[in-house]
Protein backbone atom coordinates (compact mmCIF):
# COMPACT_ATOMS: atom_id res chain seq x y z
CA UNK A 1 0.00 0.00 0.00
CA UNK A 2 1.44 3.33 -1.08
CA UNK A 3 1.83 5.87 1.70
CA UNK A 4 3.24 9.38 1.70
CA UNK A 5 3.70 11.13 5.03
CA UNK A 6 4.71 14.79 5.14
CA UNK A 7 6.17 16.68 8.05
CA UNK A 8 8.02 19.88 8.79
CA UNK A 9 5.40 22.55 8.34
CA UNK A 10 4.74 25.29 10.83
CA UNK A 11 4.55 29.00 11.50
CA UNK A 12 7.50 31.05 10.33
CA UNK A 13 8.20 34.76 10.01
CA UNK A 14 8.72 36.38 6.61
CA UNK A 15 12.26 35.74 5.46
CA UNK A 16 12.49 32.55 7.46
CA UNK A 17 13.10 28.98 6.38
CA UNK A 18 11.48 25.58 6.72
CA UNK A 19 12.35 22.11 5.46
CA UNK A 20 9.53 19.79 4.56
CA UNK A 21 9.99 16.03 4.45
CA UNK A 22 7.92 13.32 2.82
CA UNK A 23 8.56 9.69 3.70
CA UNK A 24 7.30 7.22 1.11
CA UNK A 25 6.49 3.53 1.37
CA UNK A 26 4.72 0.81 -0.57
CA UNK A 27 6.44 1.33 -3.92
CA UNK A 28 9.94 1.41 -5.41
CA UNK A 29 10.68 5.00 -4.44
CA UNK A 30 13.95 5.27 -6.34
CA UNK A 31 12.28 4.67 -9.70
CA UNK A 32 9.63 7.42 -9.58
CA UNK A 33 9.69 11.19 -9.91
CA UNK A 34 8.34 13.00 -6.88
CA UNK A 35 6.43 16.25 -6.68
CA UNK A 36 5.55 18.91 -4.15
CA UNK A 37 2.25 20.74 -4.58
CA UNK A 38 0.64 23.44 -2.49
CA UNK A 39 -2.90 24.61 -1.95
CA UNK A 40 -3.56 28.09 -0.65
CA UNK A 41 -6.97 29.40 0.45
CA UNK A 42 -8.98 30.60 -2.53
CA UNK A 43 -6.42 29.40 -5.05
CA UNK A 44 -5.97 26.41 -7.31
CA UNK A 45 -3.57 23.65 -6.38
CA UNK A 46 -0.12 24.55 -7.65
CA UNK A 47 2.76 22.31 -8.66
CA UNK A 48 5.75 23.75 -6.81
CA UNK A 49 8.65 21.42 -7.58
CA UNK A 50 9.50 18.17 -9.34
CA UNK A 51 12.49 15.88 -8.94
CA UNK A 52 13.56 13.01 -11.16
CA UNK A 53 14.04 9.48 -9.79
CA UNK A 54 17.80 9.90 -9.39
CA UNK A 55 17.57 13.50 -8.23
CA UNK A 56 19.61 14.66 -11.17
CA UNK A 57 16.85 16.81 -12.63
CA UNK A 58 14.62 19.30 -10.87
CA UNK A 59 12.11 21.92 -11.91
CA UNK A 60 10.27 24.68 -10.08
CA UNK A 61 7.39 27.05 -10.50
CA UNK A 62 8.74 30.52 -11.25
CA UNK A 63 7.56 32.02 -7.98
CA UNK A 64 9.87 29.80 -5.89
CA UNK A 65 12.94 29.60 -8.12
CA UNK A 66 16.05 30.59 -6.22
CA UNK A 67 14.30 30.17 -2.86
CA UNK A 68 13.13 26.53 -2.74
CA UNK A 69 15.18 23.40 -3.31
CA UNK A 70 13.75 19.93 -3.82
CA UNK A 71 15.98 16.95 -3.06
CA UNK A 72 15.67 13.28 -2.28
CA UNK A 73 17.42 10.51 -0.39
CA UNK A 74 16.57 7.24 -2.09
CA UNK A 75 18.21 5.30 0.73
CA UNK A 76 15.68 6.78 3.13
CA UNK A 77 12.70 6.86 0.73
CA UNK A 78 12.37 10.54 1.49
CA UNK A 79 11.89 13.69 -0.56
CA UNK A 80 12.58 17.13 0.89
CA UNK A 81 11.60 20.69 0.13
CA UNK A 82 13.94 23.28 1.56
CA UNK A 83 12.16 26.63 1.62
CA UNK A 84 14.14 29.81 2.21
CA UNK A 85 13.24 33.49 2.25
CA UNK A 86 9.59 32.64 2.80
CA UNK A 87 6.89 35.23 2.27
CA UNK A 88 3.16 35.44 2.89
CA UNK A 89 2.39 34.17 -0.61
CA UNK A 90 3.99 30.85 0.35
CA UNK A 91 1.33 30.22 2.99
CA UNK A 92 -0.44 27.01 1.99
CA UNK A 93 -0.88 23.35 2.72
CA UNK A 94 1.99 21.50 1.05
CA UNK A 95 1.47 18.02 -0.37
CA UNK A 96 3.83 15.33 -1.52
CA UNK A 97 2.69 13.50 -4.66
CA UNK A 98 3.71 10.79 -7.06
CA UNK A 99 2.22 8.69 -9.85
CA UNK A 100 2.74 4.96 -9.41
CA UNK A 101 2.31 2.43 -12.22
CA UNK A 102 -0.26 -0.17 -11.19
CA UNK A 103 -1.00 -2.65 -13.92
CA UNK A 104 -1.33 -0.54 -17.05
CA UNK A 105 -2.42 2.66 -15.34
CA UNK A 106 -0.73 5.32 -13.27
CA UNK A 107 -2.40 6.07 -9.96
CA UNK A 108 -1.88 9.38 -8.17
CA UNK A 109 -1.00 9.27 -4.50
CA UNK A 110 -1.00 12.16 -2.04
CA UNK A 111 0.15 12.69 1.48
CA UNK A 112 -2.05 14.22 4.15
CA UNK A 113 -0.44 17.64 3.74
CA UNK A 114 1.52 19.87 6.05
CA UNK A 115 0.52 23.46 6.81
CA UNK A 116 3.02 26.25 6.18
CA UNK A 117 2.06 29.66 7.53
CA UNK A 118 4.25 32.69 6.91
CA UNK A 119 3.30 35.57 9.17
CA UNK A 120 4.83 38.12 11.47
Amino acid sequence: QVQLVESGGGLVQPGGSLRLSCVASGFTFSTYPMNWYRLAPGKDRELVAIISPTGGSTNYVDSVKGRFTISRDNGKNTVYLQMNNLNAADTAVYYCNTLVLEGRNYEAYWGQGTQVTVSS
